[in-house]
């Protein structure tokens, strides 16, 4: 009885035993049954919140995209993170796009996924590998910054103004809107920092192309190039990494006022190589070197005597340059400008642009100069004039002019004659040739005298009359007693106004016996006096008066009157005597 109990209880404990073992083989075999929630949190144990996952676009709605990462539960994204800048949507049912798995559930049971955030996170993956690769990236410019500008890259970046091209660029708004490659300079991913750079780009690419270039460039070659700046005295050319220098001279054979006449910035044109330093890199190029020099053949087409035609390019003090075909010009001389004409500047008879007719008059290749002559165009008025206006002749024309030496008066078109001051007239004493004539008069001149080596003609307005001064000394003879007006008190005499323009001097000397300090003291203008001539010149125009001899024959003249008038007394003195004393007493 006392074993029993024991191997009851040993029974029921192996029994126990027996059954945990079953349980347990009951529970494995019911593990071994797959769950489709066991199955789903299996296959999620991949994705953890924060990373990047593929998603499939599975619905568009008006204001969310749905979309299907794998999860339980799809997510939504607004549509706006879809749209592109023209508010477009470029998306379809089925694309396959990478979104940022924020939270596997919100308040909702939706999961949280976003595009945007899971652009801004690729965006840093790639630009490190951009950065540790040493290569480049593309980026839109947005807007002008502080120190330079924005660049979208995915996400905003700095574009220094330092680093957007090769050369600093003033107005840098323009770029706004465009798309270029970038080299990253630097970055800081917790800072959200992105410091890019164009001329590093830049000048990488133009390291490559003027290592081409160079090998290119040899004295002689023609290279093409592209116009990139203009100064006064040239023209930087690109050719491609490396720039050269063509100057003005070397431009055109012709005449260049700027380079910009001939160019714009931008222009592509074909050059010649005329050096090439390559220890500074210095090229010097031309232009006019493409074609000959047109003075090798100008001997053959400009011979002196004919006539040519050209278009004036340049007017100096001097004349005026003529250009006969490109690289050959000709010299009018003011003085080859007009027969007649006395021109002050060629500017009054020609212009810039015009095209004219001369005559070449000298030609001299060696030196590259042709004188040119307008005038010889027409023949010489001068030739004829002679011919046609001998001396002597009488001639009508209008006062042109006025000087103080005379007057010009207009003969012919473009001859002028000149009256000389000493020729207006015979008698008058004129200061200035405006107190006898005014411009506009017409008048009546003779020819006196014609020049024509030195192209003058010389006329006399007095020669019209007789010279009144030509019986001077007939008329007036010495000893002649005349009567006259005082016209000018001097300190040395008075002169006398004997008639129209003839005037006479009488000198202080010659006014009283009585010694005279000043004959203001004695006459004033206007005073008539009586005078006799002392001494006459027609040559010299002058005649001398005398008063004090005119007051000596006056009182001669009387005596001998009162000589010849004399009578004997008809009382005596004791008559007398008594007549005077009866009438006292009466």
């Amino acid at each position: 009885m006392d074993k029993q109990p024991e191997e009851i209880i040993n029974n029921q404990n192996e029994w126990e035993d027996n059954s945990d073992s079953v349980s347990e083989e009951v529970k494995a075999a019911e593990d071994q049954e797959p769950r489709f929630e066991d199955l789903f949190e299996e296959s999620l144990k991949d994705l953890q919140e924060g990373e990047l996952v593929k998603g499939t676009i599975i619905n568009i709605e008006s204001d969310f995209v749905i979309v299907d990462i794998g999860y339980k539960s799809e997510g939504r994204i607004n549509i706006h993170e879809f749209r592109e800048e023209d508010k477009t949507l470029k998306i379809e049912v089925g694309d396959v796009v990478d979104v940022l798995l924020e939270k596997y559930e919100d308040d909702g049971g939706n999961v949280v996924i976003s595009k945007e955030k899971a652009a801004r996170i690729k965006i840093w993956d790639d630009i490190t590998a951009i950065y540790d690769d040493n290569g480049t990236i593309q980026g839109k410019i947005l807007s002008r910054v502080k120190g330079g500008l924005a660049v979208d890259v995915g996400i905003q970046a700095f574009l220094p103004g330092s680093q957007v091209d090769l050369k600093p660029i003033r107005n840098l708004d323009k770029l706004i809107g465009e798309v270029f490659d970038f080299k990253v300079l630097k970055y800081n991913k917790k800072r959200r920092n992105i410091v890019l750079s164009r001329r590093a780009i830049l000048e990488k690419d133009m390291d490559k192309k003027r290592e081409e270039t160079i090998s290119l460039l040899k004295e002689g070659s023609v290279v093409q190039g592209i116009v990139k700046n203009i100064t006064d005295y040239g023209a930087f050319i690109d050719l491609g990494g490396i720039d050269g220098l063509l100057h003005i001279t070397d431009i055109s054979w012709g005449r260049v006022g700027h380079p910009s006449e001939a160019f714009s910035v931008g222009d592509e044109i074909p050059v010649v190589v005329l050096s090439f330093d390559t220890e500074k890199q210095r090229v010097s190029l031309g232009v006019k070197q493409l074609n000959a020099d047109p003075w090798l053949k100008a001997s053959e087409k400009y011979v002196e005597g004919e006539k040519v035609t050209g278009k004036v390019v340049s007017i100096t003090d001097y004349g005026a340059f003529v250009e006969l075909e490109q690289g050959v010009e000709g010299l009018i001389h003011i003085s080859e400008m007009s027969w007649t004409k006395k021109v002050r500047h060629p500017s009054k008879l020609v212009s810039i642009g015009d095209m004219v007719e001369a005559i070449v008059l000298k030609m001299d290749f060696e030196n590259k100069r042709i004188s040119l002559g307008m005038k010889q165009i027409e023949p010489n008025p001068w030739d004829v004039i002679a011919e046609k206006y001998p001396v002597g002749t009488v001639i009508e024309g209008k006062i042109k002019n006025i000087t103080d030496f005379g007057l010009f008066i207009g003969i012919d078109e473009g001859i002028d004659g000149l009256v000389h001051i000493s020729d207006l007239s015979w008698t008058r004493r004129l200061k200035h040739p405006s107190d006898m004539f005014q411009k506009g008069d017409e008048v009546r001149a003779v020819v006196l005298n014609i020049d024509r080596e030195n192209e003058k003609f010389s006329l006399g307005i007095k020669q019209i009359e007789t010279d009144p001064w030509q019986d001077i000394t007939i008329k007036y003879a010495v000893g002649t007693k005349v009567e006259g007006t005082v016209t000018n008190v001097t300190d040395f005499g008075v002169f006398v106004g004997l008639e129209e323009g003839i005037e006479g001097l009488v000198h202080i000397s010659e006014v009283s016996k009585e010694k005279i300090k000043t004959a203001e003291d004695v006459f004033k203008t206007g005073d008539i006096v009586t005078a006799v001539v002392i001494n006459v010149s027609s040559d010299d125009r002058k005649i001398g008066l005398s008063i004090k001899r005119a007051h000596e024959v006056t009182a001669k003249s009387d005596y001998k009157s009162y000589l010849n008038n004399k009578i004997e007394p008809t009382s005596s003195l004791g008559e007398l005597l008594r007549e005077g004393f009866e009438a006292k007493n009466q």
